[in-house]
């Protein structure tokens, strides 16, 4: 039920993150308001102090990289929201594939912009002649922004099949 409850939520947030580059609060915290509630009704207060204590590791985990500047407030949000449905340990290990996938995407965002590759390959194909290139990669393809809440989604999914899910 948690994780019908999870795959619904991350569905929400990857669309508006698509589509605006936002997280949205009306949906994170009612989510999280829903996530303590469960947990105080299905495991008393041992159940809720898991809880918070995974919204804590959840947001505690992406909180440096927010303060650099590097991500938005709702993925932050996003992820500890995970934390407090799932624990402190299923949102530690989904961080490892979230980290992964979210590697691969930005890797994905800077080869395929506009030129990039092309770019790639006149630099190697130039320096094994024995020219150099004064241009390579542009500054502008290195800044390139992508919605974060994608790799979230993937690591998520990525540690409930670990964990033994399927959809049956």
């Amino acid at each position: 039920m948690i994780d019908i409850f999870l795959i619904l939520v991350l569905v929400i947030c990857v669309a508006t993150d698509i589509k605006s580059r936002k997280i949205y609060n009306k949906v994170i915290y009612p989510s999280l308001l829903a996530a303590f509630i469960y947990h105080l009704a299905t495991g008393g207060w041992e159940g809720l102090s898991h809880s918070f204590i995974g919204f804590l590791i959840g947001m505690g985990l992406l909180f440096i990289p927010y303060a650099l500047g590097g991500m938005g407030a709702g993925d932050v949000k996003l992820l500890g929201l995970i934390g407090a449905l799932k624990g402190g340990t299923f949102v530690f290990h989904s961080f490892l594939y979230i980290a992964l996938a979210g590697a691969v995407m930005a890797l994905a965002v800077i080869l395929f912009r506009k030129g990039v590759l092309k770019s790639l390959y006149y630099t190697f194909a130039s320096r094994k002649s024995g020219v150099k290139l004064t241009e390579g990669i542009s500054r502008g393809s290195l800044k390139a922004t992508y919605p974060y809440g994608v790799p979230i989604a993937a690591g998520v999914v990525i540690t409930l099949f670990v964990n033994g899910w399927t959809f049956l």
